[in-house]
């Protein structure tokens, strides 16, 4: 649905102040953002719209002070809260260019993104993030000069956050607030988000006003979505997505954001507040798939009976649409009861009662979990693209889906696919560059404008595009062939046992993997079966559950080609995360860091003495 709010100005002329203008001119008191004031809190502060551009006002007057200026990169290292969120609006009110820094990056990631950015100024939340910030203000090869810290008590000699909101409300100008806003130009940059850097140093990439507006209005058109609804706002700002999600379509259309300060609990956010859409990455979507799975092991087999009668119904409902078919009165009829008497009450125990869209992006979605929410009623609209595209390049659409594929172009972007099947796209979304170290950009786009997205894929004959993997992650065996290790996991994956996989083949004649039980879902499986486990690590190691695992592999392999099969496996004791180093902080997997750390384990796994557990 494209909103019926009145744009400020054509799509390809939106600058973001012009639209939060807009929004504290004509819907100056709807709710804006809110968040919980504290842990634990159980009440939301919220700021209308019209505070909101009161509050950015002030701010950017503050930051203005701290000697920021119109082109200056700002780097901000905080948790999603209002500070955050405010100073990003600031910001690029002065023209200066907010850079979000992943909260879980690394001492020398920071120093990269610092030296690189040439940024004077870090905004951090509090000691945690000092303590890596804080060396970078003695190197000599950092120009980083001040530190702003969020939390006030953990402040020690560096400025706080509220004084220096304190100094912009002091001394904040109207007239040149005004003025400094109005100078932006839809081609000026907006941010910089450095890419989260599964391989090697991350890189800054360049984003435009017009990249992003565009980005949003289009975006806005394949959503059907009630006007001003509530996002849950919960990935981090150094994410692209999020950055979509929950600044720039809000802004666009005058919408609630809900600030989760901790991602982890979103699921209780989910319960509290039955939000009306959801953005979740594919291990959100398998985490929130296991737990239901869990209620459903333990209910009595009457009841999972009408649930899995009522699933039968909801996917075939989903199998009309996406076929573009009439659904048929009889089962529109049938599915609207076992919806209501069935589905409903679970899925409100949840919070996911209320959903009318779900997306999911940044990795292939396992068609199981798509299938598997299908049978609930809710159809999740996979998409895909990255921090160079703005966001998304394809997305499927309630009137234009096929599962399991991540959609078709939006409007204005263009695809084809290279001799090899890697995907190339152009289009007024697609960025301008990455950023030097010397404030210049380089163009990653040839002579035509084509840029190289790295993934593989195919297109079918409705236009749909279907993922296979990353072109870099291909593994060639020793014979010569090639595999898609995202095909082969996910495909392990579809047994609710394991929550986790990693294959391995490179040079190799044959693959192996490391499996990761599902945190969730494996400790309701063994307490159905009477088995006891007093930790994670021993479940991982329990006869009866590798036998399971043995049996999950085996059908796995069955449904694979000989090049693809997994020989040999190892189960894990541990999950893997963001804070261990093998997901990035937006859930992907960073091979090179599981195989680094595993390497002992993999080698093994290819040595003749080797006995499958």
């Amino acid at each position: 649905m494209t909103t019926n709010l009145r744009l400020p100005g054509r799509p390809e002329e939106l600058t973001l102040p012009a639209l939060l203008a807009r929004n504290a001119a004509e819907h100056g008191d709807l709710p804006a953002l809110s968040w919980r004031a504290g842990p634990g809190a159980a009440q939301w502060t919220t700021l209308t719209w019209r505070e909101v551009r009161r509050q950015t006002a002030v701010l950017a007057s503050g930051y203005a002070a701290l000697g920021v200026e119109r082109g200056d990169h700002v780097l901000l290292m905080m948790g999603n809260r209002p500070e955050h969120w405010l100073s990003d609006l600031a910001l690029v009110h002065l023209g200066a260019v907010p850079v979000t820094v992943y909260g879980t990056s690394a001492p020398e990631q920071i120093a990269h993104i610092a030296r690189h950015s040439r940024a004077r100024v870090a905004v951090v939340e509090g000691a945690r993030e000092l303590a890596r910030w804080e060396p970078l203000l003695t190197d000599a090869d950092v120009p980083l000069e001040r530190l702003v810290v969020a939390n006030a008590a953990e402040a020690g000699p560096h400025r706080t956050y509220g004084s220096l909101y304190a100094s912009g409300a002091r001394l904040h100008r109207a007239d040149a607030f005004e003025k400094a806003w109005q100078d932006t130009r839809p081609e000026d940059p907006l941010t910089v988000v450095y890419t989260s850097g599964t391989t090697g140093d991350p890189k800054g990439v360049r984003l435009s006003h017009r990249n992003l507006m565009l980005q949003a209005v289009r975006l806005d058109r394949h959503v059907e979505l009630p006007e001003h609804a509530e996002h849950i706002c919960y990935l981090p700002f150094a994410h692209i997505a999020e950055r979509v999600l929950g600044i720039y379509l809000p802004l666009l259309r005058a919408a609630h954001v809900r600030l989760c300060a901790d991602p982890s609990a979103v699921s209780g956010a989910v319960r509290e507040l039955r939000p009306v859409q959801f953005f979740g990455v594919p291990r959100v979507w398998e985490k929130l798939a296991a737990s239901v799975r869990a209620v459903l092991a333990q209910l009595p087999e009457e009841q999972r009976a009408a649930i899995e009668a009522a699933n039968d119904l909801a996917r075939t409902r989903a199998g009309h649409r996406e076929r573009g078919e009439a659904i048929p009165a009889a089962l529109e009829a049938s599915y609207a009861t076992a919806k209501e008497r069935a589905l409903d009450p679970l899925l409100g125990l949840a919070g996911l009662d209320r959903l009318v869209w779900t997306a999911s992006a940044t990795a292939p979605m396992p068609l199981d979990v798509v299938r598997f929410w299908a049978g609930w009623g809710i159809t999740i609209m996979d998409a895909w693209g990255l921090t160079e595209t703005s966001g998304v390049c394809t997305v499927n659409s309630p009137d234009a889906f096929r599962l399991g594929s991540v959609g078709r172009p939006i409007e204005g972007l263009e695809l084809r696919l290279a001799e090899d099947g890697e995907i190339l796209t152009r289009g007024e979304t697609v960025f301008g560059g990455y950023l030097r170290s010397d404030g210049s950009v380089e163009s990653a786009a040839d002579a035509e404008g084509w840029f190289p997205t790295g993934d593989i894929g195919r297109l079918d004959e409705d236009g749909f595009l279907w993922l296979t993997d990353r072109k870099k992650e291909l593994i060639i065996t020793s014979t010569g062939k090639n595999v898609s290790p995202a095909l082969v996991e996910n495909t392990v994956k579809e047994h609710p046992l394991i929550g986790q996989a990693l294959v391995h083949g490179d040079a190799r004649s044959y693959l192996v993997a490391l499996l990761v039980l599902d945190p969730e879902l494996a400790p309701a499986w063994a307490a159905a079966r009477g088995i006891e486990a007093a930790s994670f690590g021993e479940l991982a190691e329990h006869p009866a559950v590798r036998e399971e695992i043995a049996r999950a592999v085996e059908a796995a392999n069955a449904r694979l080609n000989r090049t693809e099969q997994i020989k040999r496996y190892r189960v894990l004791t541990e999950e893997w995360g963001p804070e261990s180093g093998e997901l990035t902080p937006s859930l992907k997997l960073r091979r090179r860091v599981v195989r680094e750390k595993y390497g002992a384990l993999i080698d093994g796994l290819y040595e003749a003495s080797y006995e499958t557990p």
